[in-house]
C-alpha cells in the first residue's frame, strides 16, 4: 500500500524525468533541486530612490537591472512570495503569476 500523496506533481515540475541540477536559495543557501526552487526576477536600481527621482527631474537616465533571486520554499513562503493554500485549492493547478 502506498502512501498518500499530499500534492499531485510531488511538489516539483520535472515529472518523470530523473534527476536534474540544484540550486541553491539566495537567502538561506539550502539547496534545493531547480524544478522546486522558486525564480523570481526584479528590477534593481544601485541608486537610491529620492536620488533617482532628482536625477530624472534633471534628465539623467537611471539604469535598472533585472536581478534574479532563487528562493527555496520556506523561504518564498516567509517573504510571501508564494501564499500556503487550503487543502482543496491546493489541488488547482494555478501558475505563480496568479498566486501572488
Amino acid at each position: 500500500m502506498a502512501m498518500p500523496k499530499k500534492r499531485k506533481n510531488r511538489g516539483r515540475k520535472k515529472g518523470d524525468k530523473g534527476r536534474e541540477p540544484y540550486v541553491y536559495c539566495d537567502n538561506c543557501g539550502k539547496v534545493v533541486p531547480r524544478s522546486k526552487a522558486i525564480r523570481l526576477t526584479v528590477p534593481y536600481s544601485p541608486v537610491p530612490p529620492d536620488l533617482a527621482r532628482e536625477l530624472e527631474k534633471q534628465g539623467a537616465i537611471i539604469s535598472r537591472y533585472l536581478v534574479t533571486k532563487t528562493y527555496c520554499i520556506n523561504c518564498a513562503v516567509f517573504f510571501g512570495i508564494i501564499k500556503v493554500r487550503p487543502r482543496e485549492e491546493r489541488k488547482k493547478r494555478v501558475p505563480l503569476q496568479q498566486v501572488i
